[in-house]
């Protein structure tokens, strides 16, 4: 028996002329919680749908939880649990009659206890028999994490499941996953969030079908090799007309008040910092480079080349 769950290689997918994945190879362990982070259009969602049998890659091999991605997409798609972005359960059924309809779907039986559990482990249990369409996009988020889970899948899929969603909401979806993670449960997430992709044990990161970075989150920060200064006084407004420009400068954002500059050479930066000291007042120290940072300077460096 393979260690992974996930194990492809050189998948490629054209639309027209246009290459929307590149060549991805990965692996993704049994029982482990995987994030696909990168821009919109950078092939995240077609990549899990090739992955998962909803699209075949035009080249590339590959399996998925031992089944060959290409020829056997009909014993995948009854181990996988796919979430897709957008909410696709029906609003003008309640929560159990939708759960209800997905075990008809996979010819379930012991339906009723089913369900009553589903409902249970996902706290829907109060609101069993409201109108789907009525909740709130939070609760939408649970009833489809419970009806991508009924079916016991030993993989589950989720495209950016928390877009438009509270914080609370999130971190409760989150501790969901977990909890499913550490029952066995493989799980592979897009997000754009990145305190989602720092909850993940690895990330993936890709830009126009190509991945630029894979690893823990602090591997893929300490790649790029960036150095982080933030600078704080009345003049950072000015600082930042000043530092726009600057070719030793591989990103800059505020932060409130505070302005953040990363580069990859620590020594031109201060030297960059000082030279303004005598021009404008503020204060300067070293922090620690963010997983934003990265993903700036990734998305970046991808648009370079």
């Amino acid at each position: 028996m393979t260690k992974w769950a996930i194990d492809v290689k050189n998948l490629t997918k054209h639309f027209g002329d246009r290459v929307v994945v590149n060549n991805i190879s990965l692996q993704v362990p049994k029982g482990k919680i995987y994030g696909f982070l990168g821009p919109n259009g950078s092939g995240k969602t077609t990549t899990i749908r090739m992955l998962c049998g909803l699209l075949t890659p035009d080249h590339g091999e590959g399996t998925c939880l031992g089944y060959d991605i290409c020829t056997q997409t009909d014993l995948i798609r009854k181990k996988v649990g796919y979430m897709t972005q957008k909410f696709s359960f029906w609003e003008d059924l309640t929560i159990r009659e939708n759960l209800e309809f997905v075990t008809n779907i996979y010819e379930m039986d012991h339906v009723k206890q089913r369900v009553d559990e589903a409902l249970e482990k996902l706290h829907l249990t109060h609101r069993a028999n409201q109108l789907a369409g009525t909740l709130s996009g939070g609760w939408k988020q649970r009833l489809a994490l419970a009806a991508c889970i009924l079916h016991q899948p030993e993989i589950l899929l989720l495209d950016e499941p928390t877009a438009g969603v509270d914080p609370k909401a999130r971190r409760e979806f989150w501790d969901e996953i977990n909890q499913l993670s550490n029952q066995g449960l493989t799980v592979l997430v897009s997000t754009h969030y990145m305190d989602e992709a720092e909850r993940c044990h690895e990330i993936i990161y890709i830009a126009y079908g190509n991945i630029m970075a894979r690893g823990t989150v602090a591997q893929v920060i300490a790649e790029t090799k960036l150095k982080t200064f933030e600078i704080s006084g009345a003049d950072v407004p000015l600082l930042r007309q000043k530092f726009e420009h600057n070719s030793d400068i591989a990103t800059m954002a505020l932060f409130g008040e505070n302005l953040h500059i990363c580069g990859t050479n620590p020594t031109k930066l201060q030297k960059l910092i000082e030279a303004q000291k005598t021009l404008a007042q503020f204060q300067s120290k070293e922090i620690e480079t963010s997983l934003e940072d990265a993903f700036i300077y990734y998305l970046n460096k991808a648009k370079e080349n």
